[in-house]
Order: C-alpha cells, then structure tokens, then sequence
C-alpha cells in the first residue's frame, strides 16, 4: 500500500495541516486512499461546527443583552396601551355616546 506522504497528491500545509489534492471521482490511487480522504473531509467538517460554534458562544451575550432590551420595549408599549384595553372593558365602543 501506498503512503499518503509518498503520493504526489498529498500536501502538508504550513501550519501542519494535511491536504489530499486527490480526487475521489477520477485519480485515487488505491481503495484506501477513499478511506483516508473521508476521514480528512470528516475531520474539515469538524473543525468547521466547531468554529460555528465559537461564534455563537461569542454572539450569546449580546443576544441575551437584546432579547431583555427587546422585553422591555415590548412591556412599555404594552403598558402605554393598557389605557385603550380598560376603555374596551368598559363596554362603550368608541363613538357610540353619540345621541341620534
């Protein structure tokens, strides 16, 4: 079996990280070379949630911070309104104190 590292489509990139410039369609070599290709395809998906997910603990906060501002601007224009609920429980609608 052949080596990834003796293959002329393996690449190491600088900061250590493998690169298979194989295509699993047209130019793998041996059927392990499949194997050894999900793995790295695997491995990028990974670390590309877990990136997702390091964004996400950072936007919390100012979500948690917007979600109460957002409640509190919902609670006033809910208080400011009580006034036209308590004319409704009333039981005058609007315009009917007129006299015909």
């Amino acid at each position: 079996m052949i080596q990834c590292t003796d293959c002329e489509f393996f690449r190491r990139s600088p900061t250590g990280e493998i690169i298979l410039a194989c295509d699993p369609f047209s130019n793998i070599k041996e059927p392990d070379c499949l194997v050894k290709w999900q793995l790295v395809k695997i491995n990028q998906m990974v670390s590309s949630y877990q990136a997702t997910l390091e964004y996400y603990r950072k936007l919390a906060p100012m979500q948690e911070k917007m979600f109460k501002v957002m409640e509190r601007e919902l609670d006033d224009i809910s208080e400011a309104d009580k006034w036209k609920i308590a004319e409704e429980e009333e039981g005058s609608p609007p315009g009917d104190d007129e006299e015909e």
